[in-house]
């Protein structure tokens, strides 16, 4: 009996002045129920039935809820409104030993100064202000958790509730800055597809306006070939003419002729044409016209001679004599 006595002494005695500190977490010694010093996480002798442990010390952060509590506003609205808060003990024989309950009083010191912050302010400055009350608050919860050993990292309001009638005012309000936007943006499309619309108007009547001067500027050009074209021609006959080529003649009385024949045919006053039946006259100013062509082609090609020659007279043709209307008056419809 006396051996089991021993051992199970020994057994307590060794339990007593052995401890062991987990990490995250330190223990404060008391001699006579005074504290004397912290252990570390680890293994620490402690003298047998002077020294016990005192406080166990957590040293990690922690998260502490602050309940929901109803708070009147500046402008007299009731909201509700909770908050979650984030410690960490920094001194663990501050902790231990200047508060009774270390939860208990944090807790209670973020309720009166969240009923004090958010007293002071409007309620839209309190929907809409969330980080300067969380600024707040962490500075004043801050200083008056320092004597106490802890460290008060952050503050969050979790939940902002303002009454039912404030709720649905807020809802009206955002319906209708919603539709207001919308009545913009709407507005801001039709203004640009206008503006649009008026660019490309006006690009194209400036590429019409291009179209039409290139167009004119062809036209003239065109015409100042002809009129080059004709004065040439004129001056050939001319010369044909001064030359005593009586074919020139015969070539503008065809061509005057052919060309009022086509104005008499044209004109829409006439129901028939009448067609001359004697057509030697024009079929040998045709022949004089061809043989005038030719005439001219050869001046061309041919080289200019060395002497002077003897001019060159043509052979007396008989004069183009105008077509007379046939006895019996034969005419053609037009068709």
């Amino acid at each position: 009996m006396f051996g089991i006595v021993v051992v199970v002494f020994a057994v307590i005695l060794l339990f007593s002045v052995v401890k062991i500190v987990p990490q995250g977490r330190e223990f404060t010694v008391e001699r006579f129920g005074k504290y004397t010093k912290t252990l570390s996480p680890g293994i620490s002798l402690l003298t047998p039935f002077v020294e016990r442990i005192g406080r166990r010390m957590n040293m990690m952060e922690q998260v502490l809820d602050v309940p929901q509590q109803e708070v009147i506003t500046k402008d007299n609205a009731m909201v509700k409104v909770d908050a979650i808060v984030f410690i960490q003990v920094m001194n663990a024989s501050a902790a231990a030993y200047r508060v009774e309950d270390l939860h208990y009083a944090i807790t209670q010191l973020c309720s009166t100064n969240l009923r004090t912050v958010i007293g002071s302010m409007e309620l839209d400055e309190v929907l809409f202000q969330r980080d300067s009350i969380n600024s707040r608050l962490l500075t004043v919860i801050d200083a008056a958790t320092e004597p106490w050993g802890v460290k008060v990292n952050r503050i969050e309001i979790k939940d902002l509730t303002p009454p039912v009638d404030i709720t649905n005012a807020m809802a009206r309000q955002m319906k209708a800055e919603r539709e207001r936007r919308a009545v913009i943006t709407e507005a801001d499309g039709e203004k640009q597809a206008a503006i649009a619309r008026a660019e490309g108007a006006k690009q194209s009547a400036i590429l019409e306006a291009e179209g039409r001067r290139e167009a004119a500027f062809r036209d003239a050009e065109a015409r100042e070939r002809e009129a080059e074209a004709e004065a040439k021609a004129t001056a050939m006959v001319s010369q044909a003419i001064a030359a005593g080529d009586v074919n020139a003649i015969n070539y503008f009385v065809a061509q005057k002729y052919v060309e009022a024949f086509a104005e008499l045919a044209r004109s829409p006053q006439q129901r028939t044409v009448i067609v001359p039946a004697e057509m030697s006259g024009l079929v040998g100013t045709l022949a004089g016209v061809s043989e005038l062509v030719g005439l001219a082609r050869d001046q061309q090609t041919r080289t200019p001679p060395t002497a002077p020659q003897a001019p060159r007279t043509a052979a007396p043709r008989t004069p183009l004599t105008p077509p007379t209307r046939p006895a019996g008056g034969g005419s053609v419809p037009r068709t």
